[in-house]
């Protein structure tokens, strides 16, 4: 669906993108994550044809974003970080005016506007004058927008900036909900964001991409081992003391909540083995499961190991 190829940008002397390559298969969620200034929105901006390369190629769904961009832009929705709302308007003008402007056939008008209204649930507001309704509910009215002329590829820069908690969770419902029906670039600097919402992850830092995969290919890559975290019901310095005998084991350590965290390498899966220890001593297995990096783990050792390299 999306082709990004060596894309570079530069501003007045200054390289903000450097060799940006990816891709986005269709009806994908891509994460596009890194902090304030990594050439997140430069990059949807170019993506959408709002901003011209200085070099390289994008494509979206097979049209050059520089040769066609007028094809480019019917297949797009997009959701800017500053939403282009129109406050004096009431909800039901705003999104017509857009169906206008998208070029969304007449025949169809009516049927995309009830369906946005109950999918991006505005129905209780739509007589009301945009500029009356919460910050939360501004936002899907903004989010109605990019749908409105049912793209194939919607891109979101900071969907949920300035949102309380409930606004927040209701807007990645809502995202996540798109996962199949269109393909979806969601651009952000905060991490739940993306583990709530995405299949896969790009992160960025300082103008180039420094790494591109799931979370768990990511975790393989940077982790070289694997941790457990175990619950027993008795006998917990005993199982500790068998657990260690075990060959390739690295590391056991009681943990908080009388949990156990076992250590081995990546390339091995010991959980049998250590179930078959907890049975055999009569500890009572109670739980047993991976311990996962978080998102945050991984993201600032990636930019870390990014900003030593460039020092």
């Amino acid at each position: 669906m999306v082709e990004v190829q060596e894309v570079g940008k530069e501003f007045h002397g200054r390289w903000v993108l450097r060799d940006v390559s990816f891709t986005v298969k269709e009806g994908e969620i891509l994460g596009f994550l890194g902090p304030n200034g990594a050439g997140k929105t430069t990059t949807m901006r170019i993506i959408t044809g709002y901003l011209p390369p200085s070099v390289g190629r994008v494509k979206v769904a097979g049209y050059d974003v520089t040769e066609n961009p007028l094809e480019v832009k019917k297949r797009i929705g997009y959701l800017p970080e500053s939403p282009p709302i129109y406050r004096e308007l009431t909800v039901k003008e705003y999104l017509k005016f857009v169906m206008e402007i998208k070029d969304v056939p007449r025949r169809e008008r009516k049927e995309r506007l009830s369906e946005v209204i109950e999918y991006c649930g505005l129905k209780d507001v739509y007589g009301r004058l945009v500029g009356n309704l919460s910050r939360g509910y501004r936002q899907r009215v903004a989010l109605a927008q990019a749908l409105i002329s049912n793209p194939d590829l919607l891109i979101l820069d900071e969907p949920t900036s300035g949102l309380d908690a409930v606004q927040i969770a209701e807007v990645r419902s809502l995202i996540r909900s798109l996962k199949g029906k269109h393909t979806v670039i969601l651009s952000t600097h905060i991490l739940p964001e993306v583990t709530a919402t995405c299949d896969r992850v790009i992160i960025i830092s300082n103008g180039k991409i420094v790494a591109e995969d799931t979370l768990e290919g990511l975790e393989a890559r940077l982790r070289p081992s694997k941790k457990v975290e175990i619950k027993v019901a008795r006998y917990r310095d005993k199982v500790c003391e068998e657990i260690s005998k075990l060959p390739s084991v690295i590391s056991v350590v009681p943990s908080r909540n009388d949990a156990i965290l076992v250590e081995y390498p990546q390339s091995l899966d010991l959980r049998e083995d250590i179930a078959r220890v907890i049975v055999n001593l009569g500890a009572g297995l109670l739980e047993l499961k991976p311990v996962s990096m978080t998102l945050e783990e991984v993201f600032l050792q990636l930019v870390t190991e990014e900003e030593a390299g460039k020092a």
